[in-house]
């Protein structure tokens, strides 16, 4: 138990809660893609024993595929279209992992999971170093003070020098560096890794997809292992490791300023096990969370969650929707009621779920920190707070502000109510947007990017049977509408009925051909804020 478990064991050593929460690290993977996220998720679970082989869970006596891209579309094209939770334990600590997309199109979802966690691992590609999606996402988990564990994966190809790629971390995302491991000799020249603290030796050939003991090696030992490598070079490249690196300052990396940093490959599953025992040692616990009236400390007893993620048909046979929620104190245990704070109205937990990708299992009982699947037909949303009766909302889950509007066209227009129907779930699952604008005119999606529209296509295909289509919009900008005089927010709305729509939530929406207009229209309109950012919680 590292030093953040100790110590909030031993501030509450009579609470139960306490201790299982000391034992949660609740995490994302976030990089750039192609980085090697989602080979790495796997090998992750592969050391939390959670599979036997990677891409293959052990559950209920069958292999049955458990690779984080789950989706029809995801396997096809090779990419991560929505976030996967997995949930497995690793030498006493309860991990969750949420593995996000990587292509920025979904970055709407990226940014809502990273809501939900405490910690990040992110993903480097030793050839590339810092490219653009790794820089949005950083920035990202910097306003929400997430700290950040950094793996350089690859380290078997052709890469980059590693000091090169440290300096380039700390320049480029104004974060300082500590070596945890280091490389000894790159592409294929690369042999293992050194723990910087220790000495000890992990070693490419023979060591792959351990964990605990090191190999005690001099330099000289190490170097004959391959032609090209020079013991005094390797002594001196280590002396300035230890020399001239930042020390590991564990107060400066749970504030968000320090990444330790590790090595490895996460194909050859090398230096995999180095990072799970980093993230057990260092990542924080579950943190406290923001609400709107007060700040909700983890070890608290009564439980309290909130939803960053709607899901529909993970299993198609049953037409199932899993909310996924992100437990933020106490403990839900399995039949246990609990408040919908947006209705008022209570529901019963009644077989709440852990999951593996697609796999699942009941969770008998969770605890802050823990994601869970709530089977629900349509009474969860997104930014949703669940209490034991307290009348609180979480918040700062983020809604973006499409940049792609588009009509709907649909082949068969004797199925247009079940294409309604359809987008409501859709844009209650974050998929998408949906604006209904208020002259009655056809409905209107809203994507960040046009790969959503692809997803969206293939979704409405393969899962309502519904053949669709997608035609430009007289309108490129959407926003939403507030003003602190509702009386003048009414006259807005009646002034300009043919460019506002009513999004899923029922707010208010201004529809523009562009941003000239929105500037225009604000001029015209004083007192009437537009903003392309909202905070989806919806009080009672």
């Amino acid at each position: 138990m590292n030093a953040i478990s100790t110590s909030a064991a031993s501030n509450s050593a009579a609470s139960p809660i306490a201790l299982e929460v000391a034992r949660r690290r609740t995490f994302a993977i976030i990089s750039h893609p192609d980085a090697g996220k989602t080979t790495l998720t796997e090998k992750l679970l592969l050391f939390g024993g959670a599979i036997q082989l990677a891409g293959h869970v052990r559950a209920k006596r069958d292999r049955r595929s458990t690779r984080s891209d789950w989706m029809a579309i995801e396997r096809e094209r090779g990419i991560s279209v929505a976030t996967s939770v997995m949930t497995f334990e690793f030498e006493g600590h309860v991990f969750n992992l949420l593995d996000t997309p990587g292509h920025e199109d979904f970055s709407e979802d990226t940014y809502r999971t990273l809501t939900a966690v405490d910690a990040a691992v992110m993903v480097i590609d030793a050839a590339k170093g810092i490219e653009s999606r790794t820089r949005k996402l950083l920035e990202v988990c910097r306003l929400r003070d997430i700290p950040i564990i950094t793996f350089i994966n690859k380290m078997d190809r052709e890469s980059r020098d590693p000091f090169e790629i440290l300096d380039e971390i700390e320049k480029t995302l104004a974060l300082d560096t500590t070596p945890m491991t280091w490389p000894v000799g790159r592409g294929r020249d690369f042999v293992g890794t050194v723990d910087v603290a220790t000495g000890g030796v992990r070693l490419l050939d023979g060591d792959e997809g351990k964990t605990g003991p090191l190999r005690k090696m001099s330099p000289a030992e190490i170097a004959a292992l391959n032609v090209t490598l020079d013991a005094g070079a390797l002594d001196d490249e280590l002396t300035l490791v230890r020399e001239g690196c930042n020390s590991f300052d564990l107060d400066s990396f749970l504030e968000g300023h320090l990444t330790p940093v590790y090595f490895g490959s996460a194909l050859r599953n090398f230096g995999v096990g180095d990072l799970l025992e980093g993230l057990g040692r260092f990542a924080p616990p579950p943190r406290a969370q923001d609400a709107d009236k007060r700040r909700v400390e983890a070890e608290e007893g009564r439980m309290t969650a909130f939803v960053f993620k709607i899901q529909a048909n993970m299993d198609p046979n049953h037409r199932d929707r899993m909310a996924f929620a992100r437990l933020c104190s106490g403990k839900l245990t399995r039949g246990m009621k609990a408040k919908l704070v947006r209705t008022g109205k209570p529901m019963s937990l009644a077989t709440p779920q852990f999951f593996f990708a697609q796999d699942r299992q009941l969770a008998e009982e969770a605890y802050a920190g823990d994601v869970v699947g709530i089977p629900n037909h349509g009474n969860l949303r997104i930014g949703d707070t669940l209490t034991e009766g307290e009348e609180i909302n979480f918040v700062g889950v983020p809604s973006f502000a499409p940049e792609i509007l588009r009509r709907v066209k649909l082949s068969d227009a004797m199925k247009a109510k079940k294409l309604r129907q359809a987008l409501q779930e859709m844009a209650e699952e974050g998929v998408v947007q949906v604006f209904r604008p208020t002259d009655g005119s056809p409905a209107l999606v809203g994507v960040v990017g046009p790969l959503q529209l692809d997803v969206l296509k293939n979704r409405l295909d393969a899962e309502y049977g519904l053949d669709v289509g997608f035609d430009t919009s007289e309108f490129q900008l959407a926003r939403w509408v507030s003003c602190e005089d509702g009386k003048k927010l009414e006259e807005f709305a009646a002034a300009n009925r043919l460019s506002t729509a009513d999004d899923l939530d029922g707010d208010l929406v201004f529809l523009s051909p562009s941003a000239f207009m929105i500037g225009y229209t604000g001029d015209r309109w004083p007192g009437i804020v537009f903003t392309d950012v909202k905070d989806v919680k919806k009080a009672a």
